[in-house]
């Protein structure tokens, strides 16, 4: 238990300097409210419209594929580096990594077939 002891200590510093300063920030802070400040800005366009507008699906489909195989791509980049290494296990780890690789091949021809890339 004695080894976790640093690790509380530095959670608990983390969190309190945290919440330091953020209450520094609340409690300093310029309190100057503006109707020009407190409009929604992005872009440099005015907002025009209804917030809560409806998205297609689409966007949101997309963007979880794009997480998913960008963080499965990432797990390529370890292996490569110590490929070399593990050798002396044999061609287990390639093999490995091939059957990887084509199960994310079989996703994407899955979601290519789906029609999951189309914007109509």
């Amino acid at each position: 238990m004695s080894e976790y002891i640093p690790v509380l200590i530095l959670g608990l510093f983390g969190s309190g300097f945290t919440v330091v300063i953020l209450l520094a920030a609340h409690f300093l802070g310029p309190r100057k409210s503006d109707p020009v400040k407190d409009i929604a800005y992005e872009s440099g366009i005015d907002p025009v419209g209804d917030a809560r507008f409806r998205f297609n699906v689409k966007f949101y489909f997309l963007a979880m594929l794009f997480i998913i195989f960008d963080i499965e791509i990432v797990f390529l980049y370890p292996w490569a580096v110590v490929y070399k290494d593990l050798l002396s296990l044999g061609n287990f780890i390639l093999y490995e990594m091939i059957s990887f690789i084509a199960l994310l091949l079989i996703g994407y021809l899955y979601l290519l077939k789906k029609g999951a890339f189309e914007w109509d």
